[in-house]
């Protein structure tokens, strides 16, 4: 038996953002610029509201990525996707769907949600751990 510890979390972590960062690099996107198309992608935002997001994802002040990803072309001034945002956006979604096949394909529906549920629940207990320090 496997016991879920940080050193496994990290590794899985760690393992599948190499696989990431691989197949963003092929287009030029940093993975700071991904998360700020992505969640733009996602609906409107102000650009408060993405950097609000962004600061809870990535535990950063992501002020200087939202100004690449502006810079690269990727957002226009009121926070939407440009034309090579979208573009960009539609290509990465369908090489993580494809990357997701291989990895998660063949793991069963039932042992997924468990992860998931778990996974959220470590997330759920490491936030509250950080807001009382």
């Amino acid at each position: 038996m496997t016991t879920l510890n940080g050193r496994i979390l990290g590794q899985a972590e760690r393992a599948t953002r190499a696989v990431l960062d691989r197949l963003l690099a092929r287009s030029g996107t940093t993975f700071e610029q991904w998360v700020a198309v992505n969640l733009t992608a996602a609906g409107p935002l102000t650009r408060d509201e993405l950097l609000a997001q962004m600061s809870a994802g990535l535990r950063t002040d992501p002020a200087g990525h939202v100004d690449a990803a502006f810079a690269a072309g990727l957002l226009t001034g009121d926070v939407a996707l440009t034309d090579l945002g979208r573009s960009r956006y539609e290509e990465i979604s369908a090489g993580i769907n494809a990357i997701t096949g291989q990895i998660y394909g063949d793991l069963s529906p039932e042992d997924l949600d468990t992860a998931g549920r778990v996974l959220l629940q470590v997330t759920a207990r490491a936030n509250a751990a950080l807001a009382a320090a």
